[in-house]
C-alpha cells in the first residue's frame, strides 16, 4: 500500500472495496441479475444488456449515495443502520412466514 496516490488513504480504500464487496455480493442472485441474464439471452447483445444495466445501477447507486448523504445531516448513521436492520429483519420474517404458509397450506 506505499504506492498509493497522494490523496487517496488506506481507509477510503477500505470504504472502496467496502462498498464494492457490499454491492457485489447482495446483487448475485437476486432479481437484477436474474433479469439482466434474460435479457442477454433473449436479445443475444451482451454488450448493449451490460452497458444498459450498468448505467441503470450506476444511476440507482447515484440517487442513493447523495440520499445517503443528505438523511445524514438530519439523522445519525447509527439510528439509519438500526432501522435498516430493524428493516431487513422484518423482511426476512416476513418472507420466512409467508414461505411456511405456502408449504402448509
Amino acid at each position: 500500500m506505499q504506492h498509493i496516490k497522494k490523496g487517496v488513504s488506506k481507509v477510503n480504500l477500505k470504504v472502496f472495496f467496502l462498498a464494492f464487496g457490499t454491492l457485489f455480493l447482495a446483487e448475485l442472485g437476486d432479481k437484477t441479475q436474474l433479469a439482466v441474464f434474460t435479457l442477454a439471452a433473449q436479445y443475444k447483445s451482451p454488450w448493449l444488456v451490460f452497458a444498459g444495466a450498468s448505467l441503470g445501477l450506476l444511476t440507482v447507486t447515484l440517487i442513493s449515495t447523495f440520499i445517503g448523504q443528505t438523511i445524514v445531516r438530519y439523522i445519525p448513521a447509527a439510528y439509519i443502520q438500526l432501522a435498516a436492520g430493524i428493516l431487513f429483519v422484518v423482511l426476512g420474517v416476513g418472507i420466512l412466514l409467508g414461505a411456511a404458509r405456502d408449504m402448509f397450506a
